[in-house]
């Protein structure tokens, strides 16, 4: 009997189908598996970035010492979704628009045909799956297993610290017992995770939210940072005498959080360093409890680890609270990979940033390289950590403002043309601005070679960024 027609090109379909699938599944088997782990607003303060004295942090100092410690990393936007957005996709915030808490990734034009770095491994034969925080928001459009952890967690009938003010805007000790907390329950699924038989090689982001706000802990978080031993940041008086009405009213205008005055005014400075301090304990043992999964799993051996944070943090420095700022404190952050087949307890110094971790993570699990991401990969840093390298860390809060971070210096350029330049080996806590002394000519004129010629406008939407650069452009334009 002769074959229908229609069977007889099924055939040769069914088959190419399984020959492609053969094929993806190939090129994955034996790839090593990769951790990507984020600490929400996580600054400096760990113990191997000794950006603070009393910062207790064994778990992420013992990571680094498995691997390569960029101690000199920078987010692309000191604000997390845009951070988040330009890490995943590869792009810069001033090439795809979005520079402030919205809009939304997939609403961005530049974007429409990019693929996320969990859905290009997806792509690729990989199993991915993830919990917590990774995106600013949606996560579960970019895993194909995604576990919600439960945000930012219960919060108490009445606020503990800041009566008035933003909702999220409060530290003290809640709730009683750690398993109440999200993180906790983030961490516990990783585990369980990294126990489990996968027959793939698997992508997992585990994110936490602390110490993001509220920086709330149980009691015993707080105890390991007694309030009465707490040592504040150094806090010059004169500190902007040197700077910008429009990098003040840019860094300060339509800002949720409270004001450095009056943290000072009702003697909670100390409180809320103590519980930042504490929130970044606590996190710190929720990524124990996921590296101690992973080194008693059978995976240990053949599971690459990334550690980021999507954008620093001020508790005073500069007189200032929170992130979207262009200095060190806004825009330094941890980032810690360990690889298969690299040397342990390494440190970089060169200038690095997010936008780096997507090509570098191509690069070690060999999957296809993307021309048009604009990072670089960490590779060579890991097999050299002092090889050369001529890439700076772009930073950028709003179309106009840039700052450029080299590995001695730090540059910066407003949208109405001032500038600071700080001397970071000399001067640590960016004090002086030597943007006007002629001596700097040549420096200055080195990093600003580095400003983009091409920025995107701002896309539409209403975020507290959106409102503090319209504010600080409409002032500049009295």
């Amino acid at each position: 009997m002769t074959p229908h027609p229609v069977f007889i090109m099924i055939r040769p379909l069914v088959l190419l189908c399984s020959i492609a699938l053969m094929g993806v599944t190939a090129f994955a088997e034996n790839k090593p598996n990769v951790l990507l782990i984020s600490i929400d607003d996580l600054n400096d303060w760990v113990g191997c970035l000794q950006g603070h004295p009393q910062a207790l942090t064994p778990n992420i100092d013992r990571l680094a010492g498995t691997g390569t410690l960029f101690e000199n990393a920078h987010c692309q936007s000191p604000v997390c979704n845009p951070s988040r957005a330009s890490m995943m996709t590869g792009r810069y915030p001033h090439s795809t628009g979005i520079y402030f808490l919205s809009p939304d990734l997939k609403q961005a034009p530049a974007l429409k045909d990019v693929k996320t770095m969990p859905e290009v491994f997806a792509a690729n034969g990989y199993e991915t799956l993830a919990t917590g925080k990774l995106f600013h928001t949606g996560d579960k459009r970019f895993f194909q297993k995604y576990q919600p952890s439960g945000g930012f967690g219960p919060r108490p009938e009445k606020k503990i610290s800041q009566p008035h003010g933003h909702p999220l805007w409060d530290w003290g000790v809640y709730p009683e017992s750690d398993d109440q907390m999200p993180d906790i329950k983030a961490a516990t699924w990783a585990a369980e995770q990294l126990q489990a038989k996968h027959t793939k090689p698997f992508f997992m982001g585990v994110g936490f939210y602390r110490p993001h706000v509220p920086m709330y802990a149980p009691q015993k978080w707080f105890d390991l940072h007694p309030r009465a031993g707490i040592q504040l940041p150094l806090v010059r008086e004169d500190d902007r005498a040197d700077l910008s009405q429009y990098a003040i009213d840019l860094t300060n205008l339509k800002h949720v959080s409270p004001t450095h005055q009056w943290m000072v005014d009702s003697g909670q400075w100390d409180h809320a360093v103590q519980a930042y301090l504490a929130s970044v304990t606590f996190a710190d043992h929720c990524l124990g409890i996921v590296l101690d999964a992973l080194q008693s799993s059978e995976y240990a051996d053949n599971t690459i680890v990334v550690l980021f944070s999507d954008h620093g943090f001020h508790l005073g420095e500069k007189q200032r609270w929170a992130k979207r700022s262009l200095w060190e404190d806004g825009t330094r952050v941890p980032i810690i990979v360990s690889a298969p087949g690299f040397k342990a307890n390494q440190r970089s110094a060169q200038p690095v940033e997010l936008l780096d971790v997507f090509p570098t993570l191509l690069e070690l699990t060999g999957l296809p390289v993307d021309e048009e991401q604009q990072g670089q990969s960490l590779v060579p840093l890991m097999k050299d950590p002092s090889s050369d390298w001529q890439h700076p860390a772009i930073t950028s809060f709003g179309r106009g403002n840039f700052a450029i971070r080299s590995a001695r210096y730090r540059f910066i350029q407003y949208h109405d043309g001032s500038r600071e330049l700080y001397d970071l080996e000399n001067d640590p806590h960016e004090w002086t601005n030597l943007a006007s002394r002629p001596e700097y000519k040549n420096v200055l004129a080195e990093h600003a070679a580095f400003l983009p010629t091409h920025q995107h406008p701002v896309l539409p939407g209403d975020s507290t960024g959106h409102q503090a650069y319209a504010a600080a452009n409409v002032k500049l334009a009295k």
